[in-house]
């Protein structure tokens, strides 16, 4: 015998234990249920007896079952044989057999037999003979087909062991061909649910340096939860490095469980820069959750477990001993908390020259709904450094600031001290003469703000009613200034430009209506006149050393928090883009939650490509930036975030209208009914990166003890 043929005799006895192995892992002859009598690519049908589904705990409805030709009690099973497999079914209703109409008449006979005899059923012993029983035992169960799970070798390992495989269809059916059906037990259960391809897990070692999974809870498949099933201990794992890179979505009715599940999935990121498996590398990610209702940043009733201890998501470095909370977790909000003294507070000195256009930005995000003209034009203002050489640009960009300043102060903005008004070289004097010699019935207001022009330092009450009495002097058609413009703009030494340009224009125009400073005072919580830093600076700086970033959204307006998030995501996603670019190997890794997604995200009608949060959407993959979704209703996210996103968790939705909307997605369409029915808290349905199908699971509570 040739060395060749005795390694390969050596290699089939090899494969032909491997499959034993596997098929005795995985089907058990006393968990047979019925026969498979019906199938087609997408469906079967299985005939179960009363005997069976009583022995095995029950068939419930969404349940898995396996159907097979292999006895796993039999030795020499040839893994290359087409019959080597097991098809994965989940019980979706009865199916009528063909002798369900003369079986349904018997009962209802003998059901009449009994009527009124309240202590006698109408299977019972006298009432009706046993082969009857027997006959009337058997039922249909009309299953979805999910998938096939096969053997097979990889030949790059030396011993070529055999690995199971899975795919989500059937390759071939014989429609005369019978099949054992099997309802899987506890660790058979548990083999096919966390199943996932060992190419994911290969790819999360060379991408991440781990493949790391958690537990996110049990298997579930009703409402109706009743432990004889023998599959209420059944564990549910997810891949945290699933979540990397990608969108993740979780919809579903409040108090079912969705900001539970956003904890656990937060902690099992964060739980990646402790790996359990020495072979895998410890990661530090970025996390950021933006929180409406404050119960991340906070304690609440519902954090507190038996213990009394607080669960809220911000105390998560308590899981290690010895870890310093500075290095780990950061909180922001607008306002202090008496739980939270280190809060940074999330403001900003919009008077400060660095922060001319991030505070005007700020602004703008806040009214940027705002259909009125004057607010249109406010918007379309923004303030770029002039070359410093250039003069007459320069005190254009001064007098603009100037005005911007003063509305600033118009809305209710605090002016820091070291901010005072300087008008020197800003104002033309023979603008000024034109003010003072106006005839208009205005005339005596225009002559008033040319007093305060010509004071060097008047206060910010003044030169706001300066710039309002400006304003209407420009319009004013018998004020004197279109003389004076037509002087200046034709004068000898002058550069032909008209002294107000559209910008100055567009910002003293506020002054006109009462409602402009009002709006615009929305963003005065934002605004602190002792700070210099900008917070989106040092939030993208946490989120790069792998810090848990939360910010508290609790104490603002609905516009204001919208607008910080959206400048907080703009400049996540613009910095790793810059190094993107650039080429760079080391981009960090970010995790964006967000919570009460409908109030962030654009709404399900809008199709606005260029949205920060769409763009995220299509292309933060390849920016290193995952985002993680929260919100009641599927058809308020934007159709191309939907699109692109990988992770789904389900918990109960209340109308068709929703649900259909889920249809469209992966198999959620088999689960429509229990969605719509099940209340459950924590009762979610799960279709992660990793995972080929939906699985039913009761998510665990969320604790930082563990």
């Amino acid at each position: 015998m040739t060395i060749e043929k005795k390694i390969t005799q050596e290699l089939q006895k090899l494969h032909i234990k491997d499959a034993q192995a596997w098929f005795e892992k995985l089907v058990q002859r006393d968990q047979y249920v019925g026969e498979l009598y019906s199938i087609n690519y997408e469906d079967a049908k299985v005939q179960i007896h009363d005997n069976e589904r009583k022995k095995v705990g029950g068939i419930p409805s969404l349940g898995f079952l396996i159907a097979t030709r292999v006895d796993p009690d039999k030795a020499g099973i040839d893994f290359t044989a087409e019959d080597s497999s097991f098809i994965l079914l989940r019980v979706m209703d009865a199916a009528q057999l063909p002798n369900s109409s003369e079986a349904e008449r018997i009962r209802v006979e003998t059901a009449q037999r009994v009527s009124g005899e309240t202590d006698k059923h109408w299977d019972g012993e006298g009432i009706m003979d046993a082969k009857t029983r027997v006959y009337l035992g058997y039922a249909g169960v009309k299953c979805r087909i999910i998938g096939t799970f096969y053997l097979d070798a990889v030949t790059e390992e030396k011993n070529s062991k055999l690995h199971l495989k899975f795919g989500s269809d059937i390759s071939n059916f014989y429609p005369n061909r019978g099949l054992k059906v099997y309802k899987p037990n506890a660790n058979a259960l548990e083999q096919i649910v966390n199943y996932t391809d060992p190419t994911n897990k290969q790819d999360h070692l060379d991408k991440y340096g781990t493949s790391e999974n958690v537990k996110l809870g049990f298997i579930r498949y009703a409402s109706t939860n009743r432990k004889f099933q023998d599959i209420d201990d059944v564990p549910v794992y997810i891949y945290p490095a699933d979540l990397l890179s990608q969108k993740s979505a979780l919809f579903g009715m409040t108090r079912t469980g969705k900001s539970n599940t956003t904890k656990i999935m937060a902690k099992s990121v964060y739980e990646l820069r402790y790996p359990p498996n020495l072979d895998d590398k410890a990661i530090r990610i970025g996390q950021i959750v933006f929180d409406p209702n404050g119960e991340y940043a906070n304690e609440n009733s519902q954090d507190i477990d038996g213990n009394n201890n607080p669960n809220a998501l911000k105390n998560i470095w308590k899981l290690r001993t010895g870890i310093n909370k500075a290095d780990e977790v950061v909180t922001y909000g607008i306002t202090k908390h008496p739980d939270d003294p280190d809060r940074v507070l999330m403001l900003l000195n919009f008077y400060a020259d660095e922060n001319l256009q991030i505070g005007k930005e700020i602004i703008d995000n806040i009214i940027m709904d705002d259909s009125a003209i004057y607010m249109r034009n406010f918007q379309q203002v923004a303030f770029e450094t002039p070359d410093s050489t250039d003069r007459s640009a320069l005190t254009r960009h001064n007098r603009r600031v100037l005005a911007y300043r003063a509305v600033l102060a118009r809305a209710g903005f605090s002016v820091p001290d070291g901010v005072q008004v300087d008008t020197r070289r800003l104002f033309n004097q023979e603008l000024l003469n034109a003010m003072r010699n106006s005839q208009s019935g205005n005339a005596p207001e225009y002559q008033s703000a040319a007093a305060i022009f010509s004071n060097q330092n008047p206060s910010w009450g003044q030169i706001a009613n300066a710039f309002e009495a400006l304003d209407k002097f420009i319009r004013d058609r018998q004020s004197g200034y279109q003389t004076f413009e037509s002087a200046y703009v034709n004068r000898s030494s002058g550069s032909g430009d008209r002294w107000a340009d559209e910008a100055l224009k567009k910002i003293i125009g506020i002054f006109q209506y009462a409602n402009g400073t009002r709006k615009i005072g929305k963003a005065e919580a934002q605004h602190s006149a002792d700070t210099g830093n900008d917070y989106a600076d040092d939030i993208y700086n946490h989120l790069v050393s792998g810090k848990l970033v939360i910010i508290d959204q609790s104490s603002g307006e609905p516009e204001l928090n919208k607008s910080s998030a959206k400048r907080i995501m703009t400049k996540i996603f613009r910095e790793n883009q810059k190094l993107f670019i650039k080429g760079e190997s080391n981009i960090p890794e970010i995790l964006v939650y967000i919570e009460e997604a409908h109030n962030i995200l654009p709404a399900g009608s809008d199709l606005d490509l260029r949205d920060i949060w769409v763009r995220t959407a299509k292309e933060g993959a390849k920016y290193r930036i995952g985002m993680v979704y929260a919100t009641q209703e599927v058809s308020s996210i934007q159709r191309n975030i939907l699109r692109n996103t990988a992770n789904w968790f389900i918990s109960h939705l209340n109308n068709t209208d929703e649900t259909k909307e889920l249809c469209k997605y992966y198999d959620f369409a088999d689960f429509e009914p229990s969605i719509r029915r099940a209340q459950d808290k924590g009762f979610l349905r799960v279709k992660t990166l990793s995972n080929p199908f939906v699985i039913p699971v009761q998510v665990d509570k969320f604790d930082v003890t563990a």
